[in-house]
């Protein structure tokens, strides 16, 4: 790099007419040439030269990279190490950022984050979506970092979670255990009851519903083994163009308990299956050879809900349904979290704090109780 003196046709009107040039390789591998803005001085370049220099030290790559080519940089390096579906998130989630596409990662700064931020407010995303959305930033930010030792940690640590003052969290759809009963009790096949019954008694995914094969459900030990799901191409959303990957995160893979009712169900459809002479214990349970279709799941359910005359309901809510009935139950967080296969007690706790808070109806019942037996022993102590 070096201070010079610009072409006389390119003086500013105000007098400007040194800059500094600096020779650098792009992100297509060949070299480019990058002209600073116009100072007055000779000094005065070469002041901004070396704040130029120390900004960039240590940087292993094209100082100018934008925010966009970063991220086209993440999304190749990200191909093959995450399931498809979070590529898509990928996909879906850039055009939500335009306002940081042309701006250089070394000028991200609390400015533009703030305008950023402000965009966002005036969508109608929820809360929680647009702090999901957020999250590729951080991934963008975190991979700059490590793969091209930039320090954008000032920048980092300026976001943060949208939290709409006086907010009201959205109220999940839930069955309640006799709604539940109501809707299953119309289900007349056997394998959709036995499906539903999963969905509802053991907090499962969809996919993980649709990835169970028999080899996975111990019968004797009244236990099913969560290792996998299923899942549709995301580009084409095709039942029958379908994947078996790893589930949701590591603390998806779990053992869960069988209740008796979804296991006198299962004994008996093992039963029934095991008089076909193709029938592999590699079958899927909710499905055969292979997995059933999530739109056969939704269109069933659909049937059934308007059959029992009850609300609808998505086939997830089923899962905060489980929780639902479990946190009125008084059922220790730590059980929740691990029967559903969140990461941690944490997260049970914020995807379903206002259903605590309404479980706290009657926690002082216990308390009451205690009291009384004690008033009416003192009575009888003091003769009354």
């Amino acid at each position: 790099m070096s201070v010079r003196k610009i072409p006389k046709n390119r003086i500013t009107k105000d007098g400007r007419s040194y800059a500094f040039i600096v020779t650098e390789y792009g992100l297509d591998g060949k070299r480019h040439q990058h002209q600073s803005k116009a100072y007055m001085t000779y000094d005065e370049a070469f002041r901004a030269e070396q704040a130029y220099l120390n900004k960039y030290k240590d940087i292993d790559v094209n100082p100018h990279i934008t925010f966009y080519q970063a991220y086209l940089k993440v999304y190749d390096y990200k191909k093959d190490k995450i399931r498809a579906t979070t590529l898509k998130t990928y996909r879906d989630r850039i055009h939500f950022m335009k306002l940081f596409w042309d701006v250089e990662l070394v000028d991200l700064d609390a400015d533009i984050y703030q305008r950023w931020r402000n965009q966002m407010n005036k969508t109608d995303l929820s809360d929680r979506y647009k702090t999901d959305i957020q999250k590729l930033i951080k991934t963008i930010c975190n991979y700059a970092e490590k793969q091209w030792d930039f320090n954008l940690r000032k920048f980092y640590n300026k976001l943060e979670p949208f939290k709409t003052p006086g907010a009201i969290k959205k109220e999940m759809d839930v069955y309640k255990p006799e709604e539940f009963y109501k809707f299953i009790s119309v289900v007349d096949d056997i394998q959709m009851r036995c499906l539903y019954k999963a969905l509802y008694y053991c907090g499962l995914r969809r996919g993980e519903a649709r990835g169970l094969q028999w080899k996975n459900v111990d019968l004797d030990n009244r236990r099913l083994y969560i290792k996998h799901q299923v899942q549709n191409n995301v580009e084409t959303n095709n039942d029958k163009d379908w994947y078996i990957c790893a589930c949701k995160t590591n603390t998806s893979h779990r053992t869960v308990p069988i209740p008796e009712d979804l296991f006198e169900e299962l004994t008996e459809f093992k039963r029934q299956l095991k008089k076909y002479k193709a029938y592999r214990d590699t079958w899927f349970v909710f499905g055969d050879k292979n997995p059933i279709g999530t739109h056969k799941m939704n269109n069933w359910k659909n049937a059934y809900c308007k059959k029992a005359g009850i609300k609808q309901i998505r086939l997830h809510d089923f899962r905060h349904s489980c929780v639902s009935a479990l946190i009125n139950a008084k059922s220790p967080v730590p059980t929740i979290s691990a029967l559903v296969g969140h990461s941690t007690p944490t997260e049970t706790l914020d995807t379903y704090s206002h259903m605590f808070e309404e479980s706290l109806e009657g926690v002082t019942d216990y308390f009451d109780k205690i009291f009384e037996e004690n008033k009416q022993k003192n009575h009888q102590n003091n003769g009354d």
